[in-house]
């Protein structure tokens, strides 16, 4: 018996050991230490989620119910994790790195996924659309069937419940793979819908690695929807899976966010929200202003200030109160990011300030680059860490295009106070979301994806719902044309 602590599959209302009894073991980066053990799922404990998945659906009450009636057991599970709410960043933060307040704020976002969507599948209206055929049409929105959902590690919990809530807020069953690295709050949030009376089989989480527990999912024929976030090779290999079956799938994947600041900026602003977007959560999130684009006239003072703020961030312990950037998630990752920033001088380039600590932990320290050239692949590729690169531009059209000189469209940011450049070069940026003296503000209610090499399709609000719903006409005859 292992004194480490457990978190097993959560399948058809119980929490399980894998088949074969397999499990492995978890790491505190911070650390560098196991601190838990994980059920490792093996095909056959795919196969089990499935099938538990695709019997709450065919048979179960979860999509008969009235739509209050689920609305009512999706807040009663937002309440649940509310109360939970620290241990649900403690396990985050333990699994992952990140500060413990950074945490918090991703427990409340998750929680308002939930209330959200909840409230938005409870309200909704379909179309009506008179006909001057004398026919009358509607629309109606029914639950597709079995999701196969699969998060990251950067938010665990936020992304997964990102996946999760809309799914079964409409009525569809799930199964939710969480990231190996980063599984125990979604484990947690699993054993809280038991609590909160779901019935079984309507949310199973499946812990393990891309092959075989993600495999499994992606290419079963009992599954009626993909949606993954993450690496955009991983996202070809699941949409690959999922066509043999023609699984609609849903991808959110890399990016390589311009943030452009031009002269007339508020520069405190742009310098708070430049930092945020490239050091919050240690870089590690695939909206990150990555390439930063300062316009020449302000580009020495910008530098000047962004370097002076990145270099006051407070380096720590993920769980001191004063914590504000710490390590990156795991050993792989750190190595990974490391080699971007050990080639950078082979490279042409600068480093301004950081690079990588020296007291043999996964830290990299906030890092600044400058005088890369635009074919660098520190430059090109997704670092998913703490390093920018920092470019100088002269004009508009200038920096419009080097924004969009990328494989990736996730989202750019700009900053300005000339409200017509906003609103222009807004709508020429190739990204799915544009962020205007902000950063990370997001509306549910919004359009959530990228193109290119960020994915394929849209989730939240009205999009969510016609991903995981089956949008159905139905056309009445009204006036058969028969005299009266």
């Amino acid at each position: 018996m292992s004194d480490f602590p457990f978190f097993g599959h959560i399948i058809d209302g119980v929490e399980v050991e894998s088949v074969d009894g397999k499990r492995f073991d978890t790491i505190n980066p911070w650390t560098r230490e196991k601190w838990a053990e994980v059920a490792e799922a093996s095909a056959a404990d795919a196969d089990r989620a499935i099938a538990s998945a695709r019997k709450a659906f065919d048979e179960g009450p979860w999509p008969r119910m009235g739509r209050t009636e689920r609305a009512k057991l999706i807040h009663k599970l937002a309440d649940l994790m509310e109360e939970r709410a620290d241990e649900l960043a403690r396990l985050d933060s333990t699994d992952m790195g990140k500060p413990f307040v950074q945490a918090k704020h991703d427990i409340a976002r998750s929680v308002w996924n939930f209330r959200f969507f909840a409230d938005h599948q409870r309200d909704h209206v379909g179309e009506v659309m008179p006909m001057d055929s004398g026919h009358h049409t509607y629309t109606e929105y029914g639950p597709a069937g079995v999701v196969a959902a699969i998060s990251p590690w950067n938010f665990p919990l936020m992304m997964a419940t990102w996946k999760i809530a809309p799914a079964i807020a409409w009525g569809n069953t799930c199964i939710i793979k969480p990231a190996e690295d980063t599984p125990a709050s979604v484990v947690l949030l699993g054993r809280l819908a038991i609590e909160a009376g779901f019935p079984p089989g309507v949310l199973n989480v499946l812990n393990g690695f891309g092959v075989p527990a993600g495999s499994s999912l992606t290419g079963d024929p009992r599954v009626d929807r993909v949606t993954f976030t993450g690496e955009s090779g991983t996202g070809r290999i699941i949409m690959g899976a999922a066509s043999q079956n023609l699984t609609p799938v849903s991808l959110e994947l890399g990016g390589k966010g311009a943030n452009i600041v031009f002269e007339d900026a508020d520069i405190d602003n742009a310098v708070y929200w430049a930092v945020e977007a490239i050091f919050r959560n240690a870089g590690q999130v695939c909206l990150a202003g990555s390439r930063l684009f300062i316009q020449a006239g302000i580009y020495e003072e910008f530098l000047a200030r962004f370097k002076d703020a990145a270099e006051k961030l407070v380096i720590g312990e993920p769980f001191a109160a004063d914590t504000q950037f710490s390590c990156l998630a795991s050993e792989e990752h750190y190595t990974k990011v490391k080699s971007y920033v050990d080639t950078v001088e082979e490279q042409g380039g600068k480093i301004l300030t950081g690079g990588l600590a020296e007291d043999g932990s996964w830290l990299v320290r906030p890092t600044i680059i400058t005088d890369l050239p635009l074919t660098a692949t520190q430059y090109c590729q997704e670092i998913f860490g703490p390093v920018v690169v920092v470019n100088k531009f002269e004009t508009e059209g200038e920096v419009v295009h080097l924004a969009n000189d990328t494989s990736y469209g996730l989202n750019a940011m700009l900053f300005t106070e000339n409200l017509s450049r906003a609103h222009r070069v807004s709508a020429n940026l190739k990204a799915g979301t544009v962020w205007v003296n902000c950063f990370f503000i997001r509306d549910l209610r919004t359009p959530f994806g990228g193109v290119g090499d960020s994915g394929v399709g849209r989730e939240g609000g009205n999009f969510s719902r016609e991903f995981f719903t089956e949008p159905k006409a139905v056309v009445m005859q009204i006036d058969r044309g028969v005299p009266a």
